[in-house]
């Protein structure tokens, strides 16, 4: 009988958390799958014509969306720009930056939204994919460029699976897989 009660009130406790998970799986998801700044990333996935998810899952894997965030390698901010790429984009783009200071400037969320976003959109139109453009945000435009020559990867992006950075290969699937999320959360 003490068994038997037990067996019940498991199954029942099991039955709440997934009609909990069932009920608030929307909710639950929109809190890990936040979308902060929201306007200033609208405001530049539109002039740049870059689909917003894309960048709210490039911002998530990069830096969880604290615009304070350093990488080892000193990538910087919300979008992970490093201080070479980021002076370069803004300088050739006429983006207004204070390039003495640009540590700080990149910690701004806009000017680091701007920069990347605009980025990225130089990349998706040299790749014609996101996944290379993707492999190129994480590894190098230099580094995709020679997977491709020597036929590592396909210009295509169809074989993202043979990108020989273990690294890049699980940044690009990993942003893949929540750009996907996002799409299907804030249809």
């Amino acid at each position: 009988m003490k068994n038997k009660k037990i067996t019940i009130t498991v199954f029942i406790a099991i039955s709440i958390v997934f009609v909990f998970l069932f009920v608030f799986k929307t909710n639950i998801l929109k809190i890990i799958y936040e979308k902060k700044y929201e306007e200033i990333i609208y405001k530049y996935s539109e002039e740049y014509n870059v689909d917003e998810n894309v960048i709210f899952a490039l911002v998530k894997a990069e830096s969880n969306f604290d615009p304070n965030a350093v990488s080892n390698k000193n990538a910087i901010g919300l979008m992970q720009l490093m201080e070479q790429t980021a002076s370069d984009i803004a300088r050739k783009n006429h983006i207004d930056i204070n390039y003495n200071n640009i540590k700080e400037e990149l910690t701004d969320v806009n000017k680091n939204v701007n920069i990347g976003t605009k980025y990225l959109s130089i990349l998706l139109e040299r790749y014609k994919n996101i996944e290379l453009a993707l492999a190129a945000y994480n590894a190098g435009i230099g580094t995709v460029d020679n997977w491709i020559e020597n036929g590592i990867i396909k210009e295509d992006g169809s074989d993202i699976e043979n990108i020989p950075y273990k690294e890049t290969n699980n940044y690009v699937r990993r942003i893949l897989r929540d750009y996907k999320i996002y799409q299907e959360l804030y249809k």
